[in-house]
C-alpha cells in the first residue's frame, strides 16, 4: 500500500495565524493516532504570486501550493473568517483549481473566527465549496472562536473531542478510499 499525501492548507496570510494551530493539531493527530503524515501550507507559503489572474501567470512558489492541494489524497482545510466569510485569496486558490481534480478527496474542515457568530461558516460556505468540486467533506467540522484557544494552549474539551472524532471520520474516509482504489 502507497503512502497517503495528506495537505493541510491554511488561508492564513502570516503567521503564526491561529487557523494554522487547529490544522496543526489536527496533523498532529493524524499522525499520532494514524500515521498519517500531512504537509501544512498556507498563502505564505505561495507568496504574492497566488494573486496572479490564471494559472499560468503563477509563480513557482505559488503554482507548487496549487499543485499539492490537486496532488493531495487527502486534505486538511484550515480558514480563517472575516467578516462573516473566508478571505478572498483563499478562494482565488479553489478558483485556480480545476472541478473535477477534487473528486472524491477526503477533506477535514476547520475554521477560526472571532466569536460564535462566525461559526456557520463552515456550513453555509466551506461545505458548499468543496461540494463543488464533489470532495467528501468529514461529517464533523472543528469551529474555534479566536477566545476559545490560545497558540500555547491547550484546546477546550469541546474542541478536543470535535478534533479527536474528526480525525478519526477522517482517517476511514482515506483509508475507504484507499481500499476502493486498490
Amino acid at each position: 500500500m502507497r503512502t497517503s499525501r495528506i495537505v493541510g492548507f491554511c488561508g492564513n496570510s502570516w503567521r503564526p495565524a491561529k487557523s494554522r494551530v487547529l490544522v496543526e493539531a489536527v496533523a498532529a493527530d493524524l499522525l499520532g493516532q494514524h500515521g498519517l503524515k500531512t504537509d501544512v501550507l498556507d498563502l505564505v507559503d505561495a507568496g504574492s504570486g497566488i494573486a496572479a489572474f490564471t494559472r499560468i501567470g503563477l509563480d513557482g512558489p505559488a503554482r507548487a501550493v496549487v499543485e499539492a492541494i490537486e496532488q493531495a489524497d487527502g486534505l486538511v482545510i484550515g480558514c480563517p473568517v472575516y467578516q462573516g466569510s473566508y478571505p478572498g485569496l483563499f478562494k482565488h486558490v479553489f478558483d485556480l483549481i480545476e472541478p473535477g481534480v477534487l473528486r472524491n478527496r477526503p477533506v477535514l474542515l476547520t475554521a477560526v473566527g472571532g466569536g460564535l457568530r462566525h461559526s456557520l461558516v463552515v456550513e453555509h460556505q466551506l461545505r458548499p465549496l468543496f461540494g463543488f468540486f464533489e470532495a467528501c467533506t468529514v461529517s464533523t467540522s472543528i469551529y474555534a472562536s479566536s477566545s476559545e484557544f490560545a497558540p500555547d494552549g491547550p484546546f477546550s474539551p469541546m474542541i478536543a473531542a470535535r478534533l479527536a472524532n474528526a480525525v478519526e471520520q477522517f482517517a476511514m474516509l482515506l483509508n475507504g478510499r484507499q481500499a476502493n482504489a486498490a
